[in-house]
Formats: C-alpha cells, sequence, structure tokens
C-alpha cells in the first residue's frame, strides 16, 4: 500500500537508509542487506579495492545500528497500524501511516548520513561521471515505465497497475470488479507524473551538487550529505508542493475507499499480513547477523 515510501524513491544514491528501510519488509531480503547493497553501490558507483572494504565495514555498522534500534520499532508501529485497521481505516489513519514511514525513512538517513559522505569523499571524478550515466540510464528506465511519453490514459494505466499491486501487497489479492473499481478511481486522481519527474531530475542534480563539495571540511560535508538525504522537501517549488499535498491527500482517499470495499475474508487477510510483519521485526531484530532463514525457523 504505501511502497513508494520505502523503496528507493528518494534517488537509490541515498544508498544505506533507503535500501534497508526497503529491505525490511523481506526476511530474507533484509538478512542478505550486505551483499545486496554492495551490488547497488558498486553497480552506481563502479567502486575500487580499498572502497569497497570501507563499504562493508561501514554497512556492516549501519545494519547492526538498524537491527537492534529501528526494527523493534517497526514492530511497535506495525502493532499500532494493525489496531487502526481493526476498525474502519480513515484518511488520517493512511496520512498517520505515511507520516510515520517518511520520519523512519529520515532516522535511518540521519544515522546513515555520517557514513555516505565518507564513502562519498573517496570518489573519483571517473566514479562519479559513471553515476551520472546510470542515473542517465534509470531515468530512460523510469520514463518508460510510466509511459511519461504516452497518452494520459497510458500514464493513467500504469498507475493504476502500480496501485493495484501495492495494495495487493499490503492488503490482500483483489477481485476482478476490485480491480476495475480501482483503476476507475486512479483516472480520476488529477496526473502529476511528469512533475514527479522533474523533481526526480532536481534531486539528482543536487546530488551530484553535494558530491562536488566531496573535498570540503569532513563535518561541514557531512552536514551537507545530510541535509540532502533527510531534507527531499527543501527546494521544492511551492506549485509542486501543492499539487503532491492534494496527490497525496487523494491517494489517502482511494486507500480508504479500497479497504471500504474489501470482504470480511480480505480484512482478515489484512490484519494478519500487517501482523506478520511486525512478528518478522522482532525476530529480526533478535536475530544474530548472518544467521541463515533456516536457523531462524
Amino acid at each position: 500500500m504505501f511502497a513508494p515510501l520505502v523503496r528507493a524513491r528518494y534517488v537509490l544514491v541515498a544508498l544505506l537508509a533507503t535500501l534497508l528501510v526497503s529491505c525490511t519488509f523481506n526476511k530474507f531480503a533484509y538478512n542478505q542487506a550486505d551483499t545486496v547493497a554492495a551490488w547497488m553501490v558498486d553497480d552506481y558507483f563502479d567502486l575500487h579495492g580499498a572502497q569497497e572494504d570501507d563499504f562493508r565495514a561501514r554497512f556492516e555498522r549501519f545494519h547492526a545500528w538498524h537491527r537492534k534500534v529501528q526494527l523493534p520499532e517497526y514492530a511497535q508501529f506495525m502493532r499500532a497500524a494493525r489496531t487502526r485497521m481493526q476498525g474502519e481505516l480513515s484518511r488520517d489513519d493512511v496520512l498517520w501511516f505515511i507520516d510515520g514511514m517518511r520520519d523512519r525513512v529520515r532516522t535511518a538517513g540521519r544515522k546513515a548520513a555520517p557514513e555516505a559522505a565518507a564513502l562519498f569523499a573517496t570518489l573519483s571524478p571517473a566514479q562519479i561521471e559513471h553515476l551520472q550515466r546510470k542515473l542517465d540510464k534509470s531515468n530512460r528506465k523510469y520514463v518508460d515505465e510510466h509511459k511519461l511519453n504516452g497518452s494520459v490514459e497510458d500514464r493513467h494505466e500504469a498507475e493504476g497497475e502500480k496501485v493495484i499491486k501495492q495494495v495487493e501487497k499490503w492488503l490482500a489479492p483483489l477481485n476482478r470488479e476490485q480491480k476495475a473499481r480501482v483503476m476507475a478511481m486512479v483516472r480520476e486522481r488529477p496526473q502529476i507524473e511528469k512533475q514527479r519527474y522533474a523533481e526526480r531530475l532536481r534531486r539528482q542534480k543536487e546530488l551530484i551538487e553535494v558530491l562536488s563539495h566531496r573535498r570540503e571540511d569532513p563535518q561541514r560535508y557531512t552536514q551537507r550529505v545530510t541535509d540532502w538525504m533527510v531534507g527531499w522537501e527543501r527546494n521544492r517549488s511551492a506549485e509542486y508542493q501543492k499539487q503532491l499535498d492534494a496527490s497525496w491527500q487523494k491517494r489517502a482517499e482511494l486507500l480508504v475507499a479500497v479497504h471500504r470495499m474489501l470482504t470480511p475474508d480480505q480484512r482478515t487477510a489484512a490484519l494478519e499480513r500487517i501482523n506478520t510483519y511486525a512478528t518478522d521485526f522482532t525476530q529480526l531484530a533478535h536475530q544474530a547477523p548472518g544467521t541463515s532463514q533456516t536457523a531462524a525457523r
């Protein structure tokens, strides 16, 4: 339901925080996060030798903190969400969850920023050029997936399929009639995908600017990286922020409407799924790093 908040929405290279928040919702992925992180960061930055070893050490420290500190809090958050979902879901409930996820991404970002800043400080001009090429490639994929060069109907269809996938991930599988109703509601929402893409490009441009200062005083540079990683709303235009706020309000209303159309069995399944997340977070928090899934069970 709220997957865009826990994926690479703030650009992949906000690396540590975004990756772990994403992996948190899959037990196997969470325990393999060090391997996934090393691959992702190398893919974007083309790390060499000592940089790879340094990144692994820094990520292991962050991962250990996240497991010990954030996972128990995530479990508590999910239990609170389950309580809210036992009754009729309201728009305020949805916005509460969205704000809660944003706060948790920011918390992880603040913790990860010093490690990210230290890594960024070692990058060569060639590695930054490599990053730019990867971002350009990622942007072409984004344009294609979101049908930005297609018609309004094409974009609505792509958005509707994404919303249905998110609902089914968080709540329960939808039947054909429910999916049709979701698609109809998506078509009634204001279309701001092109504005989202422009914001994506703005954030990437900011990142390249941040990297250009990597040789400055370490303390000042760490603050600069922190501001970028947790302050994604800074420097947005007032017009785009207004459009985005309206879009989130509409998304909350859509999710409330979806919850109301669920059958009793689907609601029970949704509650069980949220409870499973809470249980998984608790188990992961107490699991030693490197423990296999088989042993954990």
